[in-house]
């Protein structure tokens, strides 16, 4: 029985007004425009409001893949949302989201994986489409990061913007679309990216909002040596299991969190940079947002044609990470 070719049919992503600089986070700790720049890319990046939450920013995403897409928010059969700041511990977001969309006939239930939750999340929806489990799937990274970034560490702090990215997941041409995925995890290294405080290992208390436990904690040179490894050696994995290589990529599509990881990447993929997009300069790390928002920007300045073969990279906290190849 021949496999049902399944793809990415509409994108859409949406980012918070407010623009902070690198001279705005100047203001806030000890750090310069150019250190920021010299050492992770980044310009700027986006802030929600007081007002905004996750889900708000994964509500106008989802409505412009809905629409590109050419389907209705009844069509879709399932919605999984990427997410490590989600409106609420529980109820899931993507629950919220189905509610404000009116996909009333939706699956819905959110996926944590850290910066690699957009991946984990297609890599659920896509068997879930081409079993006949449903005809379309919404997949969505959203994340309002500046909501758990630690404003004493100027490390971390300078990193994170907020963001959304969705696709809607359906039924294509034969030999278009997902052709692989690629998708690890490492326990091991859990102690080197995470929150501590929270969860019932180490429950909220006064202390522990004291003690800014309720944000980011990262080693960062540790997880920069683990990330320029894994993006080149997940991405060639997942080629591999396409029956492809590095040669036949036409566009990567990395986890946007620091431009010399990303370097590296293309590095030993011997890529060209118009082989690649990088946005992290305006936006830097939106965790699981930044690969759909990366994917919507390319397609809509028409960056993305059609029988190319994309391949789409990231890891995150867990460790975490994932590749997929995709016929477009």
């Amino acid at each position: 029985m021949t496999k049902l070719s399944v793809g990415i049919l509409g994108t859409g992503s949406a980012l918070p007004n407010r623009v902070v600089t690198n001279d705005d986070m100047a203001k806030i700790v000890d750090t310069t425009d150019e250190w920021i720049r010299t050492r992770t890319g980044i310009s700027e990046r986006r802030w929600v409001s007081e007002e905004e939450a996750t889900s708000d920013l994964a509500l106008e995403a989802a409505r412009k893949a809905i629409e590109a897409a050419g389907i209705t928010p009844e069509d879709i059969g399932v919605i999984i949302v990427a997410t490590v700041t989600p409106d609420f511990v529980f109820p899931a977001t993507a629950c919220l989201l189905q509610d404000r969309l009116g996909a009333k006939k939706a699956a819905a239930f959110d996926v944590s994986a850290g910066c690699s939750g957009f991946l984990y999340s297609l890599s659920c929806a896509v068997p879930m489409v081409q079993s006949g489990m449903y005809k379309y799937a919404l997949v969505i990274g959203a994340e309002t990061l500046s909501r758990i970034t630690n404003f004493n560490d100027r490390s971390t702090c300078v990193l994170f913007g907020d963001g959304a990215g969705a696709v809607v997941i359906g039924p294509t041409t034969e030999g278009r679309g997902f052709l692989s995925f690629e998708m690890g995890s490492d326990g091991s290294g859990g102690e080197l990216l995470k929150q501590i405080a929270g969860g019932s290992r180490n429950p909220a208390s006064q202390e522990s909002v004291l003690a800014n436990e309720h944000t980011i904690a990262m080693a960062g040179s540790d997880v920069f040596k683990f990330a320029v490894r894994i993006l080149g050696s997940a991405s060639e994995a997942a080629l591999a299991k396409a029956g492809l290589t590095k040669d036949d990529i036409d566009f990567l599509i990395p986890h946007q969190a620091n431009v010399r990881i990303i370097d590296a990447a293309v590095n030993r993929l011997k890529l060209s940079s118009d082989k690649v997009y990088v946005n992290l300069d305006k936006y830097g790390n939106m965790s699981s947002a930044s690969i759909p928002v990366a994917l919507d920007e390319a397609v809509r300045l028409g960056k993305v044609k059609e029988n190319d073969l994309l391949v789409l990279v990231g890891f995150g906290a867990g460790l975490t990470w994932g590749a997929t190849a995709v016929r477009w």
